[in-house]
């Protein structure tokens, strides 16, 4: 039985619209359910970009530290709302063509489930809603720069 109630829109949310309680790779369904959203997002002149994930980031601070107090587990793997976030994030001024979301897709999975330093450090040291969003944000973070990074070598 699940600690969370869907008819809480906080719960609801912090969720990812239930896709974080998926029974197998929550993670990786949550950030599944955010793609949807990246058209929109990049139909967006890029600073407006920036300040949806800058207000993601600064409303999941909240909504993650909430969620994860109502369910009494510290990042709770059904708290998705951090991997909506980093995808975002990885996604902004997304290049053209047919390759880079797959590319930010998977290295930011990568990279969320690998936890290679600072992302462990973050992981480890800081708790709360800040704690359970900045490791996916470190993580969107050096997904952007993979994808960004093969579109400058791509020409």
């Amino acid at each position: 039985m699940s600690v969370f109630r869907l008819r809480e829109p906080v719960q609801l949310l912090a969720t990812g619209f239930g896709s974080g309680l998926s029974p197998r790779l929550p993670g990786t369904t949550g950030t599944l359910a955010a793609l949807p959203a990246v058209p929109l997002l990049l139909w967006l002149p890029v600073p407006v970009q920036v300040l949806v994930v800058v207000a993601a980031f600064a409303f999941g601070c909240w909504l993650c530290g909430a969620a994860a107090r109502a369910a009494g587990v510290h990042d709770h793997p059904a708290i998705v709302w951090d991997e909506f976030t980093g995808i975002w994030l990885a996604c902004i001024a997304l290049p053209p063509g047919w390759w880079p979301l797959p590319v930010a897709f998977v290295a930011f999975r990568i990279l969320d489930m690998a936890k290679p330093w600072p992302i462990s450090w973050v992981d480890r040291r800081l708790g709360g809603g800040i704690g359970i969003m900045l490791d996916d944000v470190l993580a969107g973070a050096g997904a952007w720069m993979v994808v960004q990074s093969f579109a400058w070598l791509a020409g």
